[in-house]
């Protein structure tokens, strides 16, 4: 029998309240479940969609406890049933640095209060930055902040911090995290990707961090070593993907893949 490949097919029959059109927003798989918060056009949305994969029907969960505004360009990670959000544009120019947790199982939203680094600040309010979870640490890496006194101004600003958030089990934070590390690490930037790369019984895990944005788009690939906390720029061959910023990276055995993204005028790009 030949293997054809994958088969993209377009969902066409669901039911339910649809999702508006939007970007910025994020999603995850829980079991059958799609869970999808969040995202702007023309304002940024509020409510909590949910998508029944086997029943193909659209519902907004009846929600509870902190509810927090909408948001876009956030982090959004899931383990086991509950999701962790953080940060994101709350208003245009208006960023956040807010921590909530979202029981899936019982559709319970907590804000979250994680107890600050020793002797330095807990993270800024921030849009576009990385938040990737690992065992049971959560990394945040960079992103940006907006430095304008004016509510509806925006000075743009880079980061290039790293600060990591270690979870309790099964629900809440114990505290942030800036880890000592070594051999530099990425510039600032926003909207790059990050993934961890973990071989079962086999070397440390590491963090990939790729490309963003800083002014002009970047595609410099950063490893991290999590047992040791050093910072290296991993020797590459091949030809090098375009600098890119919103895109996605992903890990599928031991290959990282790259899709999409912006690229520089009259360069664009889709392949994988």
């Amino acid at each position: 029998m030949i293997n054809k490949g994958p088969i993209w097919k377009r969902v066409r029959s669901y039911a339910g309240p649809i999702p508006r059109a939007r970007h910025g927003h994020r999603a995850v798989a829980i079991r059958e479940l799609v869970v999808v918060f969040g995202g702007g056009n023309e304002g940024i949305a509020t409510n909590l969609h949910v998508y029944n994969s086997v029943t193909k029907q659209w519902f907004l969960p009846a929600v509870r406890g902190d509810i927090p505004p909408g948001c876009a360009a956030h982090g959004f990670v899931c383990e086991g049933t509950r999701i962790l959000v953080f940060g994101g544009m709350v208003e245009f120019g208006q960023y956040t640095n807010n921590l909530y947790e979202l029981q899936a199982s019982r559709w319970l939203w907590k804000k979250l209060k994680p107890r600050p680094p020793r002797n330095a600040s807990p993270p800024c309010p921030r849009i576009g930055h990385s938040f990737t979870l690992h065992a049971n640490k959560c990394y945040l890496f960079g992103g940006m902040a907006n430095d304008s006194e004016d509510p509806n101004g925006n000075v743009p600003r880079y980061l290039d911090d790293f600060y990591e958030l270690e979870l309790q089990v099964q629900s809440g934070v114990k505290g942030w995290n800036i880890p000592e590390t070594k051999g530099g690490g990425p510039s600032a930037r926003e909207s790059h990707s990050s993934v961890v790369y973990c071989v079962k019984g086999g070397s440390a895990p590491k963090l990939y961090i790729f490309g963003g944005m800083c002014g002009h788009r970047l595609n410099d690939l950063w490893q991290l070593d999590i047992e040791t906390m050093t910072w290296s720029l991993p020797p590459t061959r091949g030809q090098l993907p375009l600098p890119r910023s919103l895109h996605t990276s992903n890990v599928i055995g031991n290959k990282l893949y790259v899709f999409g993204g912006w690229v520089p005028v009259g360069e664009a790009e889709d392949a994988l």
